[in-house]
């Protein structure tokens, strides 16, 4: 007997919401709602403590939290998970992102007792197999990228780019070189880059980017000068375009006497293809939870250690790795040039075993297929949209994201705003919006290689269906999105302003007489 191919239809979307309303997200109470401060779901006995340990600040009021039973708490927070959009419920294309799905198998790995339950100030001869894979983990770091050092201990991107920076200024003061007070940062840098240089007292000028998104090394090398200390460069960029004159810019900066830091948020695109090293890099971070699985979001647990040239190399910060014969050693003290400590204690160790885990179960092969996959799929999604939507840079290949411009939806009435708030209603996460700042009313998709062709065609044809909708005037089902969402449009920027951070319980008014 052969398989129903065709399906029930059960008018059920992308999001689990029914074809009438949220008939399966309905909408879900405060716990306080639910709940009242009177009761709660355990008893326990009254404590009278002899003694203020608390300095005179403990809680004069009510603590005012409701009480729930086991089973209403348990509801609760299960059906506020489903509110929210994740890589596990759908793609979530946000460009510079990298939402990669994560493999179940580098939960399992990290959640191995002798990796989760360690404590950071525990004998090194009880941690000898941490301290291995921490070991491990920098080597295929130092393989891929084809440096010197790396240091471990940075928690995100910006905390590795502070750390690659510190790392620079260490080595100029080393040579008498404190002069160097100038950053370079072109136009198409990410955010973070020009916040870290001035975070450490250095002037930033800005180089700007050419007509097809790139940076002109001409332009490079028209801004150098005695009193510049580096160059911030992300390469790929955030146009998505890998910089073509990326080893001559090196060249440059070095002859003027100065580094070449690298952005690596997006080193996804060409793991395991391009080793950053090859091009003349002095310093890059490597987000692991871009590149290598580990979970991304939430404000954390993130991990962005910095590799590090050999001119930089004396400089990486403590703690770090030494094989001593048989055993491993913690190195916690600063020796010769070294930084100090940047973070408490090693760094996370949960996101070592996720991304060794996902770099051994995939190999040097798989890596590389993994990034091209990446880049396939930016390209398979450019190449579908590009006859509907308007590509600012049509010079180049993409790398590992799609950027389109706002350009189509002119004389529509249509925002990038309205445009992202559709595609809620259809059922996916809207792209990243207005960034790069180079390009106006940006929309930038990052699919990564985690997406099937299926999902990429399924999302195109949404974008396309959009598209056309909003130039052929219906602009009402863009201004009045979301409709199907558990929330309707929200005013964000008032959200962002005057935030309500405390709950109060509604006062009940007298009814008017009828």
């Amino acid at each position: 007997m052969s398989m129903n191919t065709q399906g029930r239809p059960t008018g059920i979307g992308t999001l689990g919401t029914s074809a009438s309303g949220s008939a399966l997200l309905p909408d879900e109470p405060l716990l306080f709602e639910i709940g009242d401060t009177e009761h709660s779901g355990v008893d326990l006995p009254e404590v009278d403590l002899a003694t203020d340990r608390l300095g005179g600040f403990g809680r004069k009021s009510k603590l005012d939290l409701a009480g729930l039973t086991e089973p209403e708490a348990m509801r609760h927070y299960v059906r506020l998970s489903r509110l929210n959009h994740s890589i596990d419920s759908g793609m979530y294309p946000l460009g510079s992102c990298t939402m990669k799905h994560n493999p179940r198998l580098n939960e399992k790995m990290a959640r191995l007792p002798g990796f989760s339950d360690i404590h950071p100030l525990q004998p090194v001869s009880t941690v000898q197999g941490a301290l291995e894979l921490m070991n491990e983990l920098s080597h295929w770091l130092l393989t891929l990228t084809n440096t010197a050092a790396v240091a471990l201990s940075p928690k995100a991107g910006a905390h590795g780019e502070l750390l690659g920076m510190m790392a620079i200024k260490a080595a100029q003061e080393a040579k008498g070189e404190a002069h160097r007070t100038i950053v370079l940062v072109p136009e198409s840098a990410h955010g973070t880059n020009p916040a870290t240089a001035a975070f450490l007292g250095y002037t930033v000028t800005p180089v700007p980017a050419r007509a097809d998104g790139t940076v002109d090394v001409e332009a490079v090398k028209a801004a150098l000068s005695p009193d510049v200390a580096a160059i911030m460069l992300t390469n790929p960029n955030t146009c998505g375009l890998f910089e073509p004159q990326v080893i001559e810019i090196a060249k440059a900066v070095h002859d003027a006497g100065a580094f070449f830091y690298c952005d690596g948020a997006n080193f996804n695109a060409i793991m395991g293809v391009v080793r950053p090293g090859d091009l003349g890099i002095d310093a890059m971070h490597i987000n692991l939870h871009k590149t290598f699985s580990t979970p991304h979001g939430g404000g954390g647990p993130g991990a962005g250690p910095v590799v590090l040239s050999a001119a930089l190399a004396p400089f990486a910060p403590v703690p770090f790795i030494k094989g001593v014969q048989d055993r491993f050693e913690l190195i916690e003290h600063i020796e010769a040039n070294a930084l100090g400590r940047v973070t408490a204690f090693h760094g996370q160790m949960g996101m070592y075993v996720r991304a060794l885990t996902y770099m051994l179960s995939h190999g040097a092969d798989g890596l590389a297929q993994a990034a091209q996959d990446a880049v396939l799929n930016a390209n398979y999604i450019k190449s579908r949209l590009e006859h509907a939507f308007s590509v600012p840079f049509p010079d180049y290949p993409t790398m590992h994201e799609a950027l389109f411009d706002d350009s189509f939806l002119k004389d529509s009435g249509v925002s990038t705003l309205d445009f992202a708030k559709a595609m809620i209603d259809e059922g996916f996460h809207p792209m990243t919006m207005y960034f790069p700042l180079v390009v106006h009313g940006a929309m930038l998709v990052e699919p990564t290689e985690s997406e099937s062709k299926q999902t990429l065609d399924r999302f195109c044809d949404v974008m396309l269906e959009l598209a056309k909708d909003a130039r052929d005037g219906n602009s009402a089902r863009f201004t009045s999105a979301p409709t199907k969402a558990p929330r309707r449009r929200l005013d964000e920027t008032r959200a962002a302003r005057q935030p309500i951070l405390k709950w109060e319980r509604p006062v009940d008014l007298p009814k008017a007489a009828e």
